[in-house]
């Protein structure tokens, strides 16, 4: 759990939420950058696999009691509960549409474009809302299931101390990305900032989200 929630999420969120756009990527004439995605994507599932076995070892280890006989069951139950809603969420978020297959990174016809994220249907608006604030919700119980495993495992004390010197690094980094206005909207990223888009004419759905109006952006926003 540690492994997982502990080193591995804080990271995956920062990639997520900063590296839409990479440096050095001439954005907007470069668009649509599959890194943040493919790393968010395939290490979230990674994370949801560390999580499932953690949660096996301690069924195993103390056999099965109710998720409230402890503080640390009640968070860890509530953990696990929302790690499944980031997967399945994932899962359910529908079509991405648009000008460029994704896959194939080819230009489609006109009448192709329609999609869930492109067109930002009441699916996709759905899920960006369960999918960011239950990520949001996550983090926070997670941040408080940690110490309290920790206390009930008994754990070496340089554990605690490792992971508070990490959490420490890893929000400061939050707070200097945020600060240079590296959280780009998800939309504008892939699709560019023109107005006409159907994503750009409604407010981006999070906190802190930097949202371009014009059409010309330098490489390492500010």
């Amino acid at each position: 759990m540690v492994l997982s929630m502990g080193l591995m999420m804080p990271l995956i969120i920062l990639v997520a939420r900063f590296f839409k756009v990479t440096p050095g990527q001439r954005w907007p004439d470069q668009l649509d950058n599959p890194f943040w995605f493919v790393t968010h994507r395939r290490w979230g599932h990674v994370v949801a696999v560390i999580v499932i076995a953690g949660l096996v070892c301690a069924l195993v280890a103390e056999g099965w009691q109710a998720p409230w006989h402890s503080v640390h069951a009640i968070l860890g139950w509530a953990v696990a509960a929302l790690v499944l809603v980031q997967i399945l969420s994932a899962w359910m978020r529908g079509t991405h549409g648009g000008p460029v297959d994704p896959f194939t990174r080819k230009r489609r016809p006109p009448q192709e474009w329609p999609g869930d994220h492109f067109s930002m249907t009441p699916r996709r608006v759905a899920f960006e809302y369960v999918h960011k604030y239950a990520g949001y919700v996550l983090l926070a119980l997670a941040v408080a299931a940690m110490p309290t495993g920790l206390i009930a495992a008994d754990s070496p004390r340089w554990m605690p101390i490792v992971m508070t010197i990490w959490w420490l690094a890893m929000l400061g980094v939050f707070g200097w990305l945020q600060r240079s206005g590296r959280c780009i909207d998800t939309y504008q990223a892939i699709w560019g900032p023109d107005p006409n888009l159907p994503g750009n004419r409604r407010r981006p759905i999070g906190f802190g989200i930097s949202r371009v109006k014009s059409k010309t952006m330098p490489a390492n926003p500010k």
